[in-house]
């Protein structure tokens, strides 16, 4: 016992918050993710059942579509991995290790945005709206725009999130267990994606 006190004395407490705190953070996080699979579950069986009940359902994603949206993915898998490394690092302490592997984290998300918002400006401009589109049903545009709008959402905040993380271990409040309750958050956003790409793009493409 006297030696973790001494451990702690050195410099280790402040990478190991109290049990209460560690427990808290991450049960609410755990909740936030329980509630909010919840509310994507909805949409994704909303656009489902959309899909199957209407006949006039348009596959508008030709194959420059598909491609953007796999190199998409391929960003946020590769974030998945960084994230994996932050927490890593963070876990043994080694602070300038876990800044650059969010950094990185970082950088594939703001990717995964810049993609999508190209991909939306494209959209629009063939007068594709939440309420209309040339292609068929008119409410493939609303279930379109809401899904992956909801989605892009989540990763900007879990890109301003990491952000703050960042920023927070550059000082003197560098937590292993807040950037572990944040790569909690990230792999939730990027499992998510895991089944609208293949729900929304794969199954709508169109076949020429």
């Amino acid at each position: 016992m006297a030696d973790v006190a001494v451990e702690r004395q050195l410099g280790h407490a402040e990478f190991e918050p109290s049990l209460f705190q560690t427990y808290s953070n991450k049960i609410g996080m755990w909740l936030f993710i329980l509630s909010d699979s919840l509310t994507f579950g909805a949409l994704l069986f909303a656009y489902s059942y959309g899909r199957i009940s209407n006949p006039t359902w348009p596959t508008p994603f030709h194959s420059g579509s598909i491609v953007n949206a796999t190199v998409m993915t391929a960003f946020l898998l590769t974030s998945s991995l960084t994230m994996v490394l932050a927490v890593s690092a963070s876990s043994f302490g080694k602070r300038k290790a876990a800044i650059g592997w969010l950094l990185a984290t970082m950088f594939c998300g703001i990717m995964f945005v810049v993609l999508h918002v190209r991909e939306w400006i494209g959209l629009i401009n063939e007068g594709m709206t939440p309420s209309k589109n040339p292609w068929g049903a008119p409410q493939f545009g609303g279930t379109f725009f809401t899904l992956t709008g909801l989605h892009m959402l989540h990763v900007t905040i879990g890109v301003v999130v990491l952000g703050v993380m960042v920023l927070r271990s550059m000082g003197k409040k560098f937590s292993s267990n807040d950037i572990e309750t944040s790569g909690l958050y990230w792999h939730f956003v990027d499992l998510v994606w895991m089944f609208i790409f293949p729900l929304v793009y794969l199954m709508s493409t169109r076949i020429v």
